[in-house]
């Protein structure tokens, strides 16, 4: 049931899903989280995701968490809501951090489906109705069987729009039968959850996108969304080519948040790629890879 109503949505249209800086030796970097969280509101987004997968939240321990969403909700006040990805593979660990996170004045949370645990669909369920009920925040659902190692079924899905907090769905399930079984049982206002896939979900009925890429280009992102809302959709094919290049060089040569902070360090907005372990820095070979992604996009380093 694709959404009609003028509301402003609780989650918004653009949303970077924010990288968290750090300092040459690792320690985050919350004075330059908070000058990126204002460029990108700049640049045209409406909401900053902050702690999620891009943000490396699970090589983060809860205080540097918290401390991202204090330094994020600070620098942009009242020009952009702020959302905290408090979702882990833990139920009990989640409803604290979302507590916790609602206590700082976020204005909403996501949740990714609970990893590597592989539970059933029945515990998944359980897991993400325990968070909602644990405070008043507004919830997106983060569906990304990729990483998470188990989708959240349709059927679920449509069990939990029922719950009157969860309102939102970011899909990066990259099924679109799937997706559009979600539009059309469910009022979820669903985000592409894939840069690549924004045109074809919003031509479908999502709402908007919460994105990797629109850390380092904001703007176009913010015309591709506008133009599909608007239903000129020559408008958003154009714009959806040319910023192909770019998503191939932030989602497919390395990992999103490596690719990502070696381009901000590349345009001067960051000082530091470094990355926390698991992950590493790029390679000479990657690095090559995606300078001649950049150039074909035409963006100037």
């Amino acid at each position: 049931m694709i959404e009609t109503s003028t509301t402003p949505r609780p989650f918004g249209t653009l949303a970077p899903a924010m990288i968290t800086p750090f300092t040459a030796d690792g320690e985050v970097d919350y004075k330059r989280a908070a000058a990126l969280a204002n460029k990108l509101v700049d640049d045209g987004c409406d909401g900053i995701l902050v702690t999620g997968t891009t943000g490396e939240t699970s090589t983060l321990t809860d205080e540097e968490n918290l401390g991202m969403f204090s330094a994020v909700l600070d620098a942009v006040g009242d020009r952009a809501n702020v959302y905290a990805g408090t979702g882990t593979n833990d139920t009990r660990h989640s409803v604290s951090l979302s507590k916790r996170a609602a206590a700082l004045g976020v204005h909403g949370l996501m949740l990714v489906t609970p990893y590597y645990n592989k539970p059933s669909q029945a515990g998944i369920q359980a897991h993400f109705e325990a968070i909602a009920d644990s405070n008043e925040l507004p919830v997106m659902l983060y569906d990304i069987p990729g990483r998470a190692g188990v989708a959240i079924a349709t059927e679920t899905i449509i069990k939990l729009a029922d719950h009157p907090r969860i309102v939102a769905l970011k899909d990066a399930k990259a099924d679109f039968s799937e997706t559009t079984r979600v539009l059309a049982n469910t009022d979820l206002d669903v985000y592409s959850g894939d840069d690549g896939l924004t045109l074809p979900l919003m031509a479908a009925g999502a709402v908007g996108l919460f994105s990797v890429t629109a850390n380092v280009a904001a703007a176009p992102f913010r015309a591709l969304v506008d133009a599909a809302a608007a239903g000129d959709f020559a408008a958003a094919r154009r714009i959806h080519f040319e910023l192909d290049p770019l998503v191939r060089a932030t989602m497919t040569r390395v990992q999103g948040a490596v690719a990502v902070k070696q381009i901000l360090k590349w345009q001067g907005v960051l000082s530091s790629s470094v990355v926390r372990r698991p992950l590493a820095e790029p390679g000479e070979a990657e690095i090559a890879l995606i300078k001649a992604d950049l150039a074909e996009a035409g963006l100037e380093l």
